[in-house]
């Protein structure tokens, strides 16, 4: 089951570590621009903090898993089970958000695939 962990946090990892990045890295107005509207209604820290956190679950959906089936660390391997929960949650209030700015009827498709996956890695790593 630690290698369904892995396989499932790979694309978890790639999908929110492109996210925090470009949202660490650009300005407001490009994300605006890049069809982010609702990081003109929030605060600056509020976006960056946002994507520490989505850096932050990336490796640890990844790190997690690899140092349990690695090292044998099974506290990582929590870790890593926690790390896919707190993206299923920012998954979650990103759908509410999008549900509130009337926006979810464009965005769903990735909005639940994203947190599915999310859930389908917490339970996977939590079992392992």
């Amino acid at each position: 089951m630690i290698y369904a962990s892995i396989l499932l946090g790979l694309p978890l990892a790639f999908i929110f570590w492109g996210a925090g990045f470009n949202k660490l890295t650009k300005s407001i107005d490009d994300l605006a621009a890049a069809g982010m509207g609702w990081t003109k209604e929030i605060p600056a820290w509020v976006v960056r903090l946002i994507a520490l956190l989505e850096i932050a679950g990336a490796i640890g959906v990844v790190a997690g898993p690899v140092a349990g089936l690695a090292l044998g660390w099974t506290w990582a391997t929590f870790l890593g089970a926690l790390a896919g929960a707190g993206l299923a949650a920012t998954m979650l209030v990103a759908a509410i958000m999008h549900i509130a700015r009337g926006e979810f009827k464009y965005t769903y498709k990735m909005n639940i695939a994203f947190l599915l996956l999310a859930i389908a890695h917490s339970v996977v790593t939590f079992l392992s």
